[in-house]
């Protein structure tokens, strides 16, 4: 495959903090995509929730921690570094500027984001710069609202082939195999709890919750 040609994938979150759910999905789509990368990349000012005690180096630290070695991932801090919103179609700008027009560029978001796309920023746009693979929700058959059928639906294909014939412009669903429900808002309720967390996270990224006394309780 030429340099121009390579695949290459944005999985944005909150990553609050990051877990094995958010890694296996990583590997998962990374496989099923046969891309040459996946850039993880922490959203910088995330919906106000809580006690927002965790910064967003904070929260890249600890997914470069759950990354370690991990072949064809990526933790991209991009978004920390600009200042405003973080607005996925900016993110998708930079990225498509650095691999060129004929890199196949991907944007991967779970099904609960999607069904919320028509009220991103520039929705249309995002689709001039990179293919949207939605990480489909076993179960979920009812239609999609009409304003975001109107957007994605003559934009569909049925197979990671035929998807990555062109750079950009497709949409696809996609099944994962593993799909962990595992909810980083339980997690950071069993941390302020003092409640054990083992198996829901990397052992790195527990150890660095752990060291940093991060996500407990402020008195």
């Amino acid at each position: 495959m030429s340099q121009a040609e390579q695949r290459i994938g944005m999985l944005g979150g909150t990553f609050d903090p990051v877990h094995l759910g958010h890694l296996r999905s990583a590997v998962e789509l990374h496989e099923a995509l046969s891309l040459d990368r996946l850039h993880m990349i922490p959203a910088q000012q995330p919906p106000l929730r809580g006690r927002p005690q965790v910064s967003a180096q904070q929260r890249f630290e600890l997914l470069a921690a759950g990354i370690g070695d991990t072949p064809g991932l990526v933790a991209d801090a991009r978004e920390l570094r600009r200042e405003g919103p973080s607005y996925s179609v900016d993110t998708l700008a930079e990225l498509r500027a650095e691999v060129g027009d004929q890199a196949r560029l991907v944007m991967a978001i779970g099904f609960d984001a999607f069904l919320r796309l028509t009220q991103w920023h520039r929705p249309e746009r995002l689709f001039e710069l990179a293919h949207l693979v939605v990480i489909a929700r076993p179960g979920y058959n009812d239609p999609l609202p009409a304003s975001l059928m109107e957007l994605v639906e003559h934009r569909r294909v049925d197979s990671v082939e035929t998807l990555m014939q062109r750079p950009f412009g497709g949409y696809l669903s996609l099944e994962l195999p593993s799909l962990m429900a595992i909810s980083a808002t339980y997690i950071r309720e069993c941390l302020e709890a003092g409640k054990s967390v083992r198996y829901l996270l990397p052992d790195p990224v527990e150890r660095a919750i752990e060291q940093g006394g991060l996500y407990r309780r402020r008195e």
